[in-house]
């Protein structure tokens, strides 16, 4: 019986350096289970992308990304609907992919047991034209922020974001949206719209709690205006998902949904995705997982 080939393509960055030293325990161990390893890295982005597809068309037996979200985001983009298994070792922040499919975030032996084992999980992505995501796709507040932060070049790490959110609260206003929910337009104004494919992001706050991952659906949530004091006292709730009983809370499960809102570029998987307008449809059984 041949071996299973695994290709394994590092973000040497992630983590603050996490990926770089996780990757040489995980080839060893992929190696000494008896897995051929391409081990990979890309000089950027973008060489990284056209190595993550380089190997799928020379048909490996997984794709498996040492890092974060981020490269579990440029990951998708190569393996979507080709049946190629992704697999995961996660040295990011946020992790929320890996947490999607209990991929142990603080145990890499585990999380490399996991890519030996070769069970198989199918799920669904959300699409917009030849874009894929797995998590959410942040078009608000949320993704102002994230702007902000990657404008600025201080502080590092977690502290840029939470300056940038504390410095667009003090000016940001309701946006005015138009959505079409497969074949219903709504008008209205929100602090922000969320299309989510799986419920969390941003490292566990459960934006789209609820969603479903292999339901054939995307959730799409809207936080209508409310007072700053309120969004402060709101923004703990993310992380255990009761925001979901604030009044100014709504939410739509459809299979299709644009979302226009005027100088808005949004966020997936926490990466820079594309500007509003955007439609996103479900992409059913679109990825296949390693979990």
């Amino acid at each position: 019986m041949p071996s299973r080939e695994i290709a394994l393509l590092t973000n040497p960055t992630a983590g603050k350096g996490k990926g770089a030293k996780l990757r040489r325990h995980a080839v060893a161990r992929l190696r000494d289970a008896g897995l051929t390893v391409r081990d990979l890295q890309g000089r950027d982005a973008g060489e990284a992308l056209d190595l993550a597809r380089q190997c799928v068309a020379d048909g490996v037996d997984a794709l498996v990304v040492c890092g974060g979200d981020g490269m579990a985001h440029l990951a998708v983009q190569a393996v979507a609907e080709t049946g190629t298994p992704l697999g995961m070792i996660p040295a990011g922040t946020g992790n929320d992919v890996a947490r999607y499919f209990d991929i142990p975030r603080k145990d890499p032996a585990a999380a490399v047991d996991r890519v030996i084992a070769g069970s198989t999980r199918t799920v669904d992505l959300a699409r917009s034209g030849t874009a894929y995501f797995v998590t959410v796709l942040a078009a608000g507040f949320d993704a102002i922020v994230n702007e902000r932060a990657n404008r600025m070049t201080w502080p590092k790490g977690q502290m840029r974001y939470n300056i940038a959110t504390l410095v667009e609260l003090r000016v940001f206003r309701p946006l005015s949206y138009v959505l079409q929910l497969d074949d219903r337009e709504v008008s209205l104004e929100a602090m922000l719209v969320a299309v989510g494919n799986g419920p969390s992001f941003g490292g566990g706050l459960r934006i789209t709690e609820g969603a479903v991952l292999d339901d054939g659906m995307l959730d799409v949530v809207v936080i209508k205006p409310m007072s700053k004091p309120d969004l402060i006292r709101t923004y703990p709730q993310l992380f255990k998902g009761t925001h979901v009983h604030h009044p100014q809370y709504e939410h739509h499960l459809v299979r299709s949904v644009t979302v226009a809102a005027p100088g808005i570029v949004t966020y997936a998987d926490g990466e820079r995705f594309a500007p509003l307008p955007l439609t996103v449809e479900c992409a059913p059984g679109a990825l296949t997982v390693l979990a």
